[in-house]
């Protein structure tokens, strides 16, 4: 198939448009975790001029008083809760926004789902297999809708990657080739704490520390009480990504190397590759290394779809195509015209729509699961020091 170069702006899969909603339509949100995630994200629900936040909970302090205000200033007067049992047992609130450090997503959304909300929570859906499949199985036997907040699965650039690599364009694909780079080794000032903070709360269903640590506070996606590492933060979204692309779902295996943690701070590696076949009949390799240089964000993570015709280059923003024999100028060039961060824009927009006609969401529980397995065995696969199997049911270390 012959192409000829084009370039041309891409424009969102739905733009975030206000409209005046009768009271039956408007939903009123409550939001569990209001730290600059939460409070990101929870801005992108009040450009709909249909949603209101009637509920914030979170455990320290100045994140719920600017949560508090900042929800004001977009035209809402929200209840304050210091407890996220109290805020789902308000009458009020009908969806939820999870966005606590992982630890606690596996817990708050069995409990959003028992008190009939529906949810929106944020990545990685959950820490281990066994609660993955426990998530999986409470959507199915709820009414609720539930979007995990892989974005990708509204972004323009990879729905239309996906109806290229599905058209034929690269001819059979049977390795993929991702990175993502950054850096976290530089040497930090103490954290502090600017407020109160219920350290008894915030640790949840994780190890007990009896001390409260700010530095633990700050920077849990580091520590393997609270996260799965960088690998599972970062991994979570380019194995969505890929499997996005290639049309693909749960693997067959994961195998993963890793160095020893540099990081003055945290226990897990900053420096991970990851391994994983598809029953699709192909491998993606994943390259994590948060010890180099510092990248412009535009720059700072590809994927690369190796086919027997063309390759394929995905990265934040733009996407582009390499016929063979021609590989210096791209026979296919896309550029997002709203750029990666409307990607979250539009994934709450497609959550909210789903809210209001009781569709599936683009990125339900077991998409989520999905993405979040790949780290959740290849962290196995760095404990056992051996490749790990998925039956579909639990995951296996091979001899």
């Amino acid at each position: 198939m012959n192409f000829k170069r084009r370039h041309f702006l891409m424009t969102g899969a739905g733009s975030m448009l206000s409209w005046a909603a009768p009271p039956s339509d408007r939903i009123q949100l409550g939001v569990i975790g209001a730290g600059g995630r939460g409070r990101l994200v929870m801005g992108e629900f009040l450009k709909d001029s249909s949603v209101r936040a009637a509920a914030i909970c979170d455990v320290y302090e100045p994140n719920l008083e600017q949560a508090l205000s900042e929800s004001g200033k977009a035209g809402s007067t929200p209840r304050a809760y210091r407890n996220y049992k109290q805020l789902l047992d308000s009458k009020e609130v009908n969806a939820v926004l999870i966005a606590t450090p992982e630890h606690w997503h596996h817990r708050m959304v069995l409990d959003a789902l028992a008190a009939g909300k529906d949810v929106y929570v944020e990545k990685p859906l959950c820490q281990t297999p066994e609660q993955g499949l426990e998530l999986v199985a409470a959507e199915a036997r709820s009414k609720q809708i539930v979007q995990v907040g892989m974005q990708r699965r509204s972004y323009d650039l990879f729905l239309e990657g996906r109806k290229i690599v599905a058209g034929g364009t690269l001819g059979p694909v049977r390795a993929v080739r991702s990175w993502w780079l950054n850096n976290n080794m530089a040497p930090r000032t103490p954290a502090r704490l600017a407020g109160p903070l219920d350290w008894e709360q915030w640790q949840g269903p994780a190890q007990r520390r009896v001390a409260p640590d700010p530095e633990r506070f700050r920077a849990w996606r580091s520590y393997s009480d609270y996260s799965g590492g960088v690998v599972a933060d970062q991994g979570n979204h380019v194995f969505d990504g890929i499997h996005i692309l290639m049309g693909a779902g749960f693997p067959l295996s994961v195998s993963a190397m890793a160095n020893s943690p540099h990081a003055p701070h945290g226990d897990t590696p900053e420096s991970v590759v990851v391994s994983a076949c598809y029953p699709e009949d192909f491998l993606a390799i994943f390259t994590i290394n948060y010890a180099a240089m510092r990248y412009k964000t535009r720059n700072d993570q590809a994927t690369h779809l190796d086919g027997d015709k063309a390759r394929m280059d995905v990265s934040r923003e733009e996407l582009k195509v390499y016929l063979e024999g021609a590989e210096e100028t791209p026979s296919i060039t896309r550029i997002s015209a709203g750029g990666f961060h409307h990607a979250t824009s539009v994934h709450v927009l497609n959550f909210l729509n789903c809210v209001r006609t009781r569709k599936t969401p683009a990125a339900a529980m077991q998409i989520g699961f999905q993405a979040a397995l790949i780290p959740q065995l290849a962290n196995l696969s760095l404990q056992s020091g051996r490749r790990v199997k998925w039956t579909g049911k639990s995951a296996i270390a091979s001899e």
